[in-house]
């Protein structure tokens, strides 16, 4: 079966950095679109970036494209997503996610994880 699992979450200082991995099984991940979403308590998910599976550049909303970035390590089967300078509204679940399309990666992704608990506290 397909199967995405994060790691990588944890507790840091706001301008503190994370690397956050996701292993990627039961599938090709370079069919697809494959990136990260976020989702805080009581709010929607939001995309966070994403590789078009039609050009396969990184897309990266405007909240986090000089801060956070994407990597592929195709040997592995895993992507991560490097992240500094890490702001307290940065704080939420992240998940790494497969998609048809880069603009499904919000809404309707097709494999996801469970998520992993990144918190930006002082």
């Amino acid at each position: 079966q397909e199967q995405m699992v994060e790691s990588g979450g944890g507790l840091v200082q706001p301008g503190g950095s994370l690397r956050l991995s996701c292993a990627c099984s039961g599938f090709r991940f370079d069919d697809y679109s494959i990136g990260w979403f976020l989702q805080a308590p009581g709010k929607t998910r939001e995309a966070v970036v994403c590789i078009s599976s039609d050009d396969r550049l990184a897309y990266y909303v405007d909240a986090v494209k000089d801060r956070f970035s994407i990597w592929v390590d195709a040997a592995k089967n895993t992507i991560g997503l490097h992240m500094k300078e890490l702001k307290a509204d940065d704080t939420a679940v992240y998940n790494c996610a497969a998609a048809r399309s880069c603009p499904l990666m919000q809404y309707e992704q097709t494999f996801w994880g469970q998520g992993t608990q990144v918190t930006v506290s002082a």
